[in-house]
């Protein structure tokens, strides 16, 4: 998102983690943390936002639920908000934990938002360096909250300011403490749609031009069916609908010949890759509320030769 929004936009996601670890179950990413980061005020406007936004989203559903706005927010959370977001940190973190008991001791969140990785892995703090990538307003309304909630950074957490989509550099990294010899796990969850096909291939380029081999990224992204796809209680148009809206439109999708083509060109191989329907499998089978795997969207481990 633009700058002057990115703190909303992480609020927000952290809204959607925080309803899950504290109404769903069973859970598919528990960020315990979440809504201590979180207002009550804050909390209540969004909550109240997304119910008066019922509209927006399904008028029959609004019909429906209109004299129970509990369901309402379930239906717009579990439905539209957060199933991306839980499955793909689930994801992540699985895959992440894993390169940590091979060894792995960097990794570098792009995006990250109000993340709280380190704060539910303290065990952490001495093995793992942490580097949380994002724009200037968006960490210090962070650094705020978590002083705010008596949360201390711990020497492990290293915070880097910059518009990563547009500025990346290792460099900036390297001042920070990043050490590009290390063997280094990448996440960039939730923006490659947001960028052209051009960025997305010099961003990924940029990020592994000096780290050594085995080094690897785990992300998100839209097949070539975004554009068309409605999705179940058409949230995959509504999702594109409110990107363009807020000013910041979804600029890419791909096959994927087309993502395996651009990640070659980088030196990385598709160690693992997550259809609709295995994000489905993986993370909501059995499932007896509303969240299901996001139509149009994949997930991709890709590791350095």
């Amino acid at each position: 998102m633009k700058n002057k929004e990115s703190s909303l936009t992480s609020l927000i996601s952290a809204f959607g983690r925080a309803y899950h670890s504290n109404y769903d179950t069973p859970k598919i990413f528990d960020d315990f943390i979440a809504r201590d980061l979180i207002t009550q005020k804050e909390f209540s406007h969004i909550r109240e936002n997304m119910i008066k936004g019922i509209q927006f989203f399904n008028k029959e559903i609004a019909k429906k639920l209109e004299h129970h706005p509990d369901e309402i927010l379930k239906w717009i959370t579990q439905v539209q908000l957060s199933p991306t977001p839980l499955a793909r940190a689930a994801y992540c973190e699985n895959v992440l934990l894993h390169e940590i008991s091979l060894g792995l001791t960097q990794y570098v969140i792009l995006g990250a938002g109000l993340d709280t990785f380190c704060f539910r892995h303290p065990e952490l703090n001495d093995s793992l360096e942490v580097f949380e990538v994002d724009y200037p307003a968006t960490q210090d309304s962070k650094k705020i909250r978590l002083a705010n909630a008596n949360y201390q950074n711990s020497e492990n957490l290293h915070f880097v300011s910059m518009d990563f989509t547009k500025d990346f550099t290792i460099q900036s990294l390297v001042e920070e403490c990043f050490m590009p010899n290390r063997k280094t796990f990448f996440s960039f969850l939730g923006v490659s749609y947001y960028l052209t096909k051009e960025e997305n291939a010099n961003l990924i380029n940029k990020l592994f031009t000096k780290v050594p081999s085995g080094s690897s990224i785990v992300f998100d992204y839209a097949d070539d069916k975004l554009f068309e796809e409605k999705g179940m209680s058409n949230r995959v148009q509504n999702m594109v609908k409110m990107a363009s809206a807020s000013g910041e439109p979804m600029k890419s999708c791909f096959t994927y010949d087309e993502m395996e083509e651009m990640l070659e060109n980088s030196d990385l191989l598709i160690y693992e890759h997550l259809s609709p329907i295995s994000i489905n499998n993986q993370f909501f089978r059995n499932r007896t509320d509303y969240l299901s795997a996001f139509e149009t969207i994949h997930y991709i481990h890709a590791v350095k030769q």
